[in-house]
């Protein structure tokens, strides 16, 4: 590759320092000739800082002393990153991952073949079913607007090997150019977890930059082991944050057809089923609490009006 712009890597971690080894080691054997890792350590409490000054030395870790969610705390790095060490790019990652040797070379040779590239994402399988692809992007929707994973459960035999553009993507993992940084700020802060990527993209878009996909770039995910798959925060935010990124970014019209179908199927059913399945009554009232959490920030923040629901 003859243009080599300095990309730097983030591994994001929140009382994760059993899942860094692995991750910060596979990206230390990437062959790009002009990268550095930063390990952020968003506030931990299980000695993380420490353990990586044991075990890699090597490696920079920015700690901060309070959790700052995941978008606070990879806005911090990001500023560090763009302003302090001159990074051209920076690959946001989580940090219960294997990347592949070529993650970062496809990644930057895609980034810069397209002059309104703002993110890169690349395949992303299922680590304990390594030939099991996660995701490969996100489609549209029609009414949720940003739809279900493309590739989810699918074997790959070679179906996504184009270069292509993608309407949406969960970012896993992403090479974030440092234009669209500045034009945009980063992630928005009132996505503490979940759908900051989503209100990203959002923001990205609107503004002419566009999500690519590359085949060449690979990862393995071993898929919500910070938070809990199936945790009662991960419901809450799950219910909440979606529906503040469609009220922020489209109209009445479509937010009320949106709504009225969160509430019915995300809300209503979804705490009903968990109740009769498994009498978890916490993960219940996580749901409605971040649905009324998501309305009272529309009321908050005026953006709500009776051709929102009427």
């Amino acid at each position: 590759m003859h243009n080599t712009p300095k990309v730097i890597v983030i591994i994001l971690s929140y009382n994760g320092k059993e899942l860094l080894d692995e991750a910060v080691s596979s990206y230390q054997s990437n062959n790009y000739p002009n990268f550095e890792i930063i390990v952020l350590d968003n506030g931990s409490i299980d000695d993380t800082y420490s353990w990586m000054g044991q075990n890699f030395p090597e490696i920079e870790v920015l700690r901060t002393e309070i959790n700052l969610g995941y978008s606070g705390g990879l806005n911090f790095g990001m500023n560090y990153a763009f302003s302090e060490r001159s990074a051209e790019y920076v690959l946001i990652t989580n940090n219960d991952v294997r990347a592949d040797i070529n993650v970062i070379s496809s990644l930057v040779e895609t980034a810069t073949s397209f002059s309104d590239c703002g993110f890169v994402i690349g395949k992303v399988y299922y680590y304990d079913n390594p030939k099991i692809l996660q995701t490969v992007g996100k489609k549209s929707d029609p009414i949720r607007w940003n739809g279900g994973h493309i590739g989810n459960r699918e074997f790959d035999n070679g179906q996504y090997e184009t270069i292509e553009t993608r309407d949406w993507c969960d970012d896993i993992y992403w090479l974030v150019k440092k234009e669209l940084y500045e034009k945009t700020g980063g992630y928005d802060t009132t996505f503490f977890l979940q759908s900051e990527d989503y209100d990203w993209q959002a923001r990205a878009k609107k503004i002419g930059f566009r999500i690519y996909y590359t085949p060449n770039a690979r990862l393995w995910h071993k898929d919500s082991f910070t938070i809990g798959q199936q945790s009662a925060i991960k419901y809450y935010y799950n219910v909440r944050n979606p529906m503040i990124v469609i009220l922020k970014h489209r109209e009445p019209k479509y937010f009320k057809k949106y709504f009225w179908l969160h509430f019915r199927k995300d809300v209503i059913l979804t705490s009903i089923k968990i109740l009769i399945k498994s009498g978890e009554i916490k993960k219940s009232y996580f749901i409605w609490k971040g649905f009324l959490s998501g309305v009272r920030w529309g009321f908050k923040n005026k953006l709500f009006s009776v051709r929102h629901f009427i």
